[in-house]
């Protein structure tokens, strides 16, 4: 078995596995765990979740282009494309959960607020989107809230929006646990992403992290990944796949990507006349221009992930950045997987995006738990 044909079998293994939970009656004895989903971006944590054996009935988000891109993919869901201020609680509960019980509430919540790279570092009004999680959960009453965000969040300088949103949560009968950091490279994904996670319950329950499946010498590797598609040049397109597309670069750019070695080169192998000007004797920011490694998982991927000056985003082999399908499968969507919008938004969409394979296996945690101690039966 070749390398490149190891994410093909997965895939068809992970949905054949995913149809038999589905179908097992030892598992659902009378219906799924139910999800409303706050955030929701594109739907990659819906489509983790989905994965995994949950009905997500609602989702909030209020980019028009995302929200193009969720209804594609996920038409089951009532998708509300508002401000999530503007977004009624009482109304999902009326017209969505129609009389169930809301079991998990997901609190994606905008990260840039919380990023180090966030230059505002105070004041960003973002900040306390998070804390609408208390209104929806005052109305919803979900048996587990589920936080996800960057690293960030538990930094000294946002434990104000921490202690208010703990403070809030608690007045309600919710125990919110201390964020936990994870590597989503440990969890199926060929990226490495270093994420916080929280859960709050009202159910004297709280999920533990799972087990890594893809720890450290047993994780999916970028040639694993995308070693399979075909190869590009610079300016070139799949005719089959209208997200693998790879971008064009101008001429400085492909003399730069010609000097820097293949499989995980970097821009200080450039001669001193193509080095950029902010570049010389500045040994900050080894990323830029650098190339990814095949044997090893990518790195962290941003709004900016098919621009080799915004980090390592240069393909192992080829002379360009990644394409858009590259970036979708080290995120970890599925290839039919339908994207909207245009190339900056579809990149921006990716970037963002929760990696699904890490939601899935959050979700069956967080399914064993709900089982266990029989509070969605």
């Amino acid at each position: 078995m070749t390398a490149q044909s190891r994410p093909l079998i997965r895939t068809v293994k992970i949905k054949r596995q995913f149809s038999a939970l589905l179908e097992s009656n030892d598992y659902f004895t009378e219906r799924r765990p139910t999800v409303v989903d706050l955030f929701c971006g594109c739907g990659g944590v819906t489509e983790g979740l989905k994965q995994a054996g949950f009905r997500v009935v609602a989702a909030v988000d209020n980019d028009p282009v995302s929200c193009r891109t969720y209804r594609k993919n996920h038409p089951e869901v009532n998708l509300y494309e508002s401000n999530i201020e503007d977004v009624s609680p009482e109304a999902i509960k009326m017209n969505d959960l129609k009389g169930d019980t809301c079991d998990l509430l997901v609190v994606c919540a905008p990260c840039q607020p919380f990023s180090s790279q966030n230059r505002k570092k105070q004041g960003d009004p973002r900040s306390i989107l998070i804390l609408q999680a208390v209104r929806f959960a005052q109305v919803l009453k979900p048996s587990l809230i589920f936080f996800e965000n960057v690293p960030g969040i538990a930094a000294p300088r946002h434990r104000g929006v921490l202690d208010r949103l703990r403070d809030e949560l608690s007045t309600l009968g919710y125990k919110l646990g201390k964020p936990v950091g994870l590597n989503a490279a440990d969890y199926g994904v060929p990226q490495r992403r270093k994420r916080f996670i929280m859960f709050a319950s009202r159910e004297g329950i709280m999920p533990e992290l799972p087990p890594p499946t893809t720890p450290e010498g047993a994780r999916i590797s970028v040639r694993m990944a995308i070693g399979n598609l075909t190869p590009l040049c610079a300016g070139e397109a799949d005719p089959f796949d209208y997200l693998h597309v790879a971008r064009k670069h101008s001429e400085l750019a492909l003399k730069r990507l010609a000097y820097i070695p293949k499989n995980g080169g970097s821009r200080f192998s450039l001669p001193p006349e193509l080095e950029l000007p902010c570049h010389r004797n500045y040994n900050g920011h080894p990323d830029v221009y650098g190339r990814m490694f095949w044997d090893d998982v990518a790195p962290t991927l941003t709004t900016g992930c098919t621009d080799i000056t915004r980090g390592r985003f240069a393909h192992p082999r080829d002379d360009r950045a990644i394409t858009l399908r590259e970036a979708a499968r080290l995120q970890t969507f599925r290839d039919d997987y339908i994207f909207e919008g245009c190339y900056k938004e579809i990149e921006r969409q990716i970037g963002n995006a929760v990696p699904v394979a890490l939601v899935r296996e959050l979700g069956l945690s967080m399914l064993k738990v709900f089982k266990e101690a029989k509070i969605w039966r």
